[in-house]
């Protein structure tokens, strides 16, 4: 796994690949993620490199088999995953496997093709079929019809459409029939009123069920309707008007014979109709099913091979365009499993030459490597959602995975609810295995990816839930309370002491509607509770105060060391990159200023908790008063916590006051010092060690010399970042910007860490356990990026981590969305409950 504690020792390797077996040491080399590959032509366009027919190639292979998953997944056919990862394909079988997808493709698309117009046949018979029962009793007709002339009979026996009648008028009759959406029957009927003007009649009928729509596929309503008219001008407009509303025409027949045959050939072509479509569907799903089998691996072996050209890409080639050199970025401990894997790619490939790989200085910046595993992955993408520290700085994740955890429980603590979150996760770790979990929908697979962070989150919520004694907002009483109500009685205390003492008797208990234990009474307070808070104070009138003192002092205490662990931490990078001065100029005037305040309230607390008792309790100084007295000099003299307190709190402010002008000016007019040749103590000018993009205050510890030489040995073709002018202006600017960034967030910081106090009241309403827990859970976030991980991480947060999957290996999303969806989460819930404080991110 490596180091957790700092970043992997990363060094510049330059590989020479033989253009016959570059493609299989690549596959070799992202097979077992060894290297970050770097971009050695920058200034070429992405269509104008080495390789773009092949990535083309790759791309029309996806889009082949997104549309066999689309047609597998359309037919309901489950997807076998096969092999986890398999390798990506050799070159001799990829034009074996583009021509078998192609000729898959294009069967598919033929039989898709067919099976669609069969049944959109089949769907327009089965439509005729209805209407032609539907519209039998819409007109009579006579079945054996001859014209007559003879003069004309009285018109009001007749009916009005009935042939004979129509012939007789000498009028042409036609008929329009078919099928209408049961939506459009109104506004249908309307316009052929308008627009023929009353020169056809509309007979319609609503069909018993719900046909299928052969264009669209959607099951609706659907009315047939006849519509008689005379000419062939009000015909044409008839059919117009039929076409406008996407109405289903069919011919009607002339005929009751006619009628009975076209009903019996209907029925015949559609019997035939199914059984043709029942074949071709049966074929379909056979080659869907085979297709199936490997369409998972050959998913993944394309993406792979897609990802070794985008390398390839990336590399140039010599003078004679034989050989590609490629530049990685590789942990110092995987060099010689990066020789094995050029030689097994050699191996492979049946090459004479094999490919070799060499070191080369560089002082640039490497990529910033922490490896992970299932456990500390979770952990890592929350620190990863801030920022990417800079290479070889102090991981945060490391102690993220206790004071992540703990700080939410001190928010969510609840014996019970944490018991909940505590099986969920445990039930989440003994199936993590299981198919269906990393195959579930986003929301379920993001609490999959977060697993072991809920697990600790519920272990420590069990663990505050017992200090506080809330147990689904209910207190449990497990060892006994430690107060004695029945001490308070009169008749179980002498009577030389019951003059001294306001105790208790049947009156006193009759008349008061509260009563008030007295811990200075002998036998009412018999010793503190085992394990967490008595569960007496559960009946008290002035719970709530008792638990805003403890909870309020208790947040303040834990906020203060956790702000100064993160400026204890910077000092250990200071001392990495070899920089004592920022250790005796910024990291010690900090802690300076932040112990002499707030340091000294944590001592006020602790002192006041050990020093006063119940018997002195009510003498007692507020520690509020004597705070802000500490600033305000009061002309009159206070008691005080201890003898001497007001010199010590003088001697304290002198040394606050001290420390900021220090903090403000002593690094830029230090740096001023070694700028104008002056030699520096502790600072280390060799590799990549020291020199880091863009760092002014690296600039100032190289002197013109150095500067001038590193410019010459990069024409000479070493790699050396391009060292900027010394500013002063800039660095004076930065500094004072971030002193009193700092000096003004010590005091809101520190009131931002009473949202724990906050939370866990709330928490105390029974609020619903999913919304409650991602309350505390987003506040957690805020209070590691906001007020610790920006007070120890480099200024220069890298973009993203190092990934040395590069090659061949590619890596999906579901790691990537639980910091992705923090970040939506910060940026929308964080920003709306807390938008008074100031945001550092």
């Amino acid at each position: 796994m490596g180091s957790l504690f700092r970043s992997e020792t990363m060094c510049l390797a330059q590989l020479f690949l033989q253009s016959g077996t570059a493609y299989e040491c690549l596959s070799a080399l992202g097979e077992k993620g060894l290297v970050q590959f770097r971009d050695l032509n920058q200034n070429v366009s992405s269509f104008q490199r080495k390789f773009v027919g092949e990535v083309k190639r790759c791309e029309e292979l996806e889009r082949i088999l997104a549309f066999l998953v689309q047609e597998i997944n359309k037919a309901d056919i489950p997807l076998p995953e096969g092999e986890a990862s398999p390798p990506a394909p050799p070159l001799k079988q990829v034009l074996e496997m583009q021509e078998q997808l192609q000729k898959l493709e294009v069967e598919l698309r033929e039989v898709t093709k067919n099976k669609e117009k069969l049944r959109k046949n089949l769907l327009e018979l089965i439509e005729y079929t209805h209407l032609l029962r539907v519209t039998k009793s819409f007109v009579k007709r006579n079945v054996e019809f001859e014209p007559t002339y003879e003069e004309f009979p009285p018109l009001e026996n007749e009916t009005l459409l009935d042939y004979s009648c129509m012939q007789r008028l000498g009028a042409k009759l036609g008929f329009v029939s078919g099928l209408i959406n049961q939506g459009k029957v109104d506004a249908f009927e309307k316009m052929l009123w308008r627009v023929c003007k009353g020169y056809t009649i509309v007979t319609y009928a609503e069909l018993d069920e719900s046909l299928e729509d052969p264009e669209t596929g959607e099951v609706i309503k659907w009315y047939v309707f006849l519509i008689s008219f005379w000419g062939e001008q009000i015909g044409h407009k008839v059919k117009k008007i039929c076409d406008c509303y996407h109405c289903h025409i069919y011919p009607y027949p002339n005929s009751a014979e006619e009628r009975r045959e076209i009903q019996e050939g209907l029925n015949t072509r559609i019997q035939d109709l199914y059984t043709v479509l029942h074949k071709t569907e049966d074929y379909l799903r056979q080659v869907l099913c085979k297709a199936a089998e490997s369409v998972y691996s050959r998913v993944i072996q394309v993406k792979k091979m897609k990802a070794i050209y985008h390398m390839l890409n990336m590399c140039s080639f010599d003078v004679t365009n034989k050989c590609l050199i490629a530049e990685v970025w590789c942990p110092e401990a995987d060099l010689q499993q990066l020789r094995l894997a050029l030689e097994d790619g050699s191996r492979e490939s049946g090459a004479t030459i094999p490919s070799f790989m060499n070191t080369i200085p560089t002082k640039e910046t490497p990529p910033t490597l922490i490896r992970t595993n299932k456990f500390t992955e979770g952990f890592q993408n929350i620190v990863d959602a801030y920022g990417v520290g800079s290479y070889r700085e102090v991981n945060p994740a490391l102690f993220t995975i206790i004071t992540f955890p703990f700080l939410f429980a001190v928010m969510f603590g609840d014996f019970g609810h944490g018991f909940v979150m505590f099986l969920f996760a445990l039930l989440l770790v003994l199936n993590e295995n299981h198919p269906r979990l990393n195959q579930s929908q986003e929301i379920m697979r993001m609490f999959f990816n977060g697993r072991y962070i809920l697990l600790l989150m519920g272990l420590f919520s069990v663990y505050t839930g017992l200090i506080y004694n809330d147990c689904f907002s209910k207190s449990v009483n497990l060892f006994g309370s430690g107060w004695n109500v029945s001490a308070m009685y009169s008749s179980s205390q002498a009577p030389e002491k019951q003059k001294k003492m306001v105790l208790w008797n049947d009156s006193v208990v009759r008349r008061s509607r509260a009563l008030q234990l007295d811990p200075v009474v002998p036998g009412v307070f018999q010793g503190p509770y085992p394990f967490g808070i008595d569960p007496i104070w559960n009946l008290a009138t002035n719970r709530l105060t008792f638990l805003n003192s403890f909870k309020m002092k208790m947040s303040v205490i834990l906020g203060i060391i956790h702000m100064t662990f993160g400026v204890i931490l910077g000092i250990f990078n200071h001392l990495h990159f070899r920089k004592k001065f920022n250790i005796y100029l910024v990291s010690i005037p900090e802690l300076l200023f932040m112990l002499c305040i707030f340091g000294y309230l944590i001592f006020m607390i602790v002192y006041k908790w050990l020093v006063y008792s119940a018997e002195t309790s009510r003498v007692a100084p507020s520690i509020l008063i004597e705070f802000i007295n500490m600033f305000l000099f009061p002309a009159s003299e206070t008691s005080g916590l201890y003898p001497g307190q007001e010199h010590v709190q003088r001697l304290l402010l002198v040394v606050t006051a001290l420390s900021v002008p220090v903090l403000f000016l002593g690094k830029p007019l230090f740096l001023l010092w070694l700028h104008n040749g002056r030699s520096c103590f502790g600072v280390s000018r060799s590799g990549y060690t020291l020199v880091r993009k863009d760092s002014e205050e690296e600039v100032s510890l190289l002197g013109s010399q150095d500067i001038e030489e590193g410019h010459n040995q990069m024409e000479d073709g070493c790699r050396e970042v391009t060292s900027e002018e010394f500013n002063f202006g800039e660095i004076l600017m930065t500094q004072v910007i971030h002193s009193i960034e700092y000096c003004l967030g010590c005091i809101s910081n520190t009131a931002s860490y009473l949202r724990l106090w906050a939370l866990s009241l709330a928490h105390a309403l029974f609020i619903l356990l999913i919304m409650e827990g991602l309350s505390a859970f987003l506040h957690a976030i805020r209070l590691h990026w906001t007020r610790t991980f920006h007070v120890f991480l480099d200024g220069k947060i890298q973009q993203e981590p190092c990934k040395l999957r590069a090659a061949s290996s590619p890596r999906g999303d579901d790691s990537e969305q639980i910091h992705l969806w923090l970040y939506k989460c910060m940026k929308g819930h964080i920003c709306t409950f807390l938008s008074g404080w100031n945001f550092f991110y």
